[in-house]
């Protein structure tokens, strides 16, 4: 008999917000583009999902809760803006591991720079 494992994940892709977020003073003037990408590992679920979304995570409230953080205050770092939907993703109980990053992409004309950072729930 074959033992047949898998993994599934959610995503979320180049999500872009205005936040306000920086330390100088060009970036405390206004909000500027930040880039987020969200990865999920998800537990293997309890049941099969049935075509319903009451079987799965609904990603909108990782998009829409992204939003309400990102636009809640103002962020120093792009750590802490990470730490924050880290947080928010892990409060699911179906998420098992994050991977979360942020870019500034119109801080330098050559590159974008950019933080990520992975978290997994600790087992037992």
């Amino acid at each position: 008999m074959t033992m047949v494992t898998s993994q599934r994940r959610i995503f979320i892709r180049d999500m872009r917000l205005l936040v306000s977020i920086g330390i100088y003073d060009f970036e405390l003037a206004k909000p500027q583009a930040v880039v987020i990408n969200v990865e999920l590992l998800l537990a293997d679920p309890d049941r099969a999902h049935g075509d319903s979304i009451t079987n799965v995570l609904n990603y909108d409230l990782i998009h829409d809760g992204i939003a309400e953080l990102a636009a809640s205050r103002h962020f120093n770092l792009q750590e802490t803006l990470v730490e924050g939907i880290l947080d928010l993703c892990l409060a699911q109980p179906q998420v098992v591991e994050a991977r979360v990053s942020t870019e500034k992409p119109d801080v330098y004309k050559d590159c974008r720079v950019g933080y990520e950072a992975v978290r997994r729930r600790a087992t037992g």
